[in-house]
């Protein structure tokens, strides 16, 4: 199983949150995922995706997900962020993350919460 931490639908915000996407942007790593040997509903890809507060939570990024992963067999988690001292990051809202799934499952993804 392939699983990629994804986090972010564009490169700007990828760039901050998984800095290799500076060395192989979206356009690549999603090239490259539709170019995986054997893929199929039977063998998805799984994409991490952890939910930052006012970051990356939104309808619009929910809708970008979708978008950017069209065609792709995948299942999605969601990973409600788990803060430390001193992060600038926080949780998304338990409604915001569950919206979000919502409209992930709607467009034909799992998209399971992981919970603590």
């Amino acid at each position: 199983m392939l699983a990629i931490s994804l986090h972010a639908t564009n490169d700007d915000l990828r760039d901050l949150l998984v800095p290799i996407n500076k060395k192989f942007p979206l356009k690549e790593l999603i090239a490259a995922c539709k170019a995986y040997p054997g893929l199929s509903n039977a063998k998805r890809i799984t994409f991490e995706y952890v939910m930052l507060k006012d970051v990356n939570d939104s309808l619009d990024d929910a809708k970008a997900l979708v978008k950017l992963l069209k065609g792709i067999p995948a299942k999605i988690n969601l990973i409600p962020f788990n803060p430390w001292p001193g992060t600038n990051y926080q949780c998304s809202d338990w409604e915001t993350i569950e919206k979000f799934a919502d409209y992930i499952n709607n467009a034909g993804y799992a998209s399971p919460i992981r919970t603590p």
